[in-house]
């Protein structure tokens, strides 16, 4: 059977889909099928990341399987639009949760005047002389370390570090991402880990991002603007920003049989959840890049959504 990383590679059409090789996650296969479901259980819940990673001839009935595998209190997040549609056939009830949101590299500028701030702070970052450079999977990250460990104290020390839907720097898969350094006078001063992905808008995805917190203004967005001229030269399509939970939300992307409670439950989260998540500023960030597509993510509940099911998720995350 083919590893799960080439089942992705052939299979999925979600943006963060590299994202379920993440440590901590299991696999339900099923051998009548070329495909696998990932997953991790989080107390009595099993909480399934993206959808059944297969054929779309056999997507329905890998569904089918682990949702029998799975049972009762299971529940699937980070669903694209076909996937919400398939699990919605599947008596699943399935609600917007946020939404991804994606560059065509091939159309990006920073020209006109909508770009004004953004080229002002670049250019800032780059005369206090940020030098921005590709590190390898086997080199010493140490540096980078001590740029988590920073980032994570000046965030406060109630402040954990999110888990399950953001990605990871090391471990063997990081031979199949790429990390990319801004140093100013030989010290690291951020890095932005971005990670494969496959599909209908292949490229890659602006996944782990950290900066120190004493580094200059506009040091990321140099960073990540010098790797984007960099993957437009080797001709990648797409550069995706990622999903935001609790932004993007909009009635008309609701399902005919979404719950009304979450539907009211997401929107109070989109309005005052900036303790769970900083959607907020996830979002201003990814904005600045005028996106190209942005892609409504849903989270679908076996049954009736439950407290206990969301509590559980953002357990998951570490969010709480």
């Amino acid at each position: 059977m083919p590893s799960v990383l080439d089942t992705l590679a052939a299979h999925s059409d979600n943006p963060s889909s590299f994202l379920a090789l993440n440590s901590g996650n299991e696999y339900f296969h099923d051998d009548r099928y070329e495909g696998a479901c990932a997953y991790r259980a989080s107390g009595r819940y099993v909480l399934q990341f993206g959808g059944p990673f297969t054929a779309p001839e056999h997507r329905g009935r890998l569904l089918e399987a682990f949702t029998a595998h799975a049972g009762r209190r299971l529940v699937a997040v980070q669903l694209q639009r076909s996937d919400a549609e398939l699990y919605a056939a599947h008596g699943f009830t399935v609600n917007q949760i946020g939404a991804s949101y994606a560059v065509d590299l091939g159309r990006f500028t920073l020209r006109g005047s909508r770009f004004v701030r953004l080229r002002n702070k670049i250019s800032r970052a780059r005369r206090a002389g940020l030098e921005v450079t590709e590190v390898l999977a086997d080199d010493d990250c140490a540096e980078l370390d001590r740029i988590d460990q920073r980032w994570l104290r000046d965030k406060g020390r109630h402040v954990k570090e999110l888990r399950f839907l953001v990605g990871q720097r090391t471990g063997p898969l990081q031979a199949h991402r790429r990390l990319f350094v801004g140093r100013i006078d030989g010290e690291a001063v951020g890095y932005i880990n971005y990670s494969p992905v496959y599909g209908s808008r292949p490229g890659w995805l602006h996944d782990l991002s950290r900066r120190r917190p004493d580094a200059p203004p506009g040091v990321m967005e140099a960073l990540n603007a010098t790797v984007m001229d960099r993957l437009t030269e080797e001709g990648a399509g797409w550069l995706h920003f990622g999903f935001t939970p609790f932004t993007g939300l909009d009635p008309q992307l609701e399902l005919p049989d979404s719950s009304r409670l979450f539907t009211r439950f997401a929107r109070v989260l989109a309005e005052r959840g900036s303790a769970i998540y900083p959607a907020a500023s996830q979002l201003e960030y990814k904005e600045k890049w005028a996106p190209h597509a942005v892609l409504p993510e849903y989270i679908a509940f076996r049954g009736r959504p439950r407290l206990g099911a969301v509590w559980q998720l953002l357990r998951a995350t570490n969010a709480v």
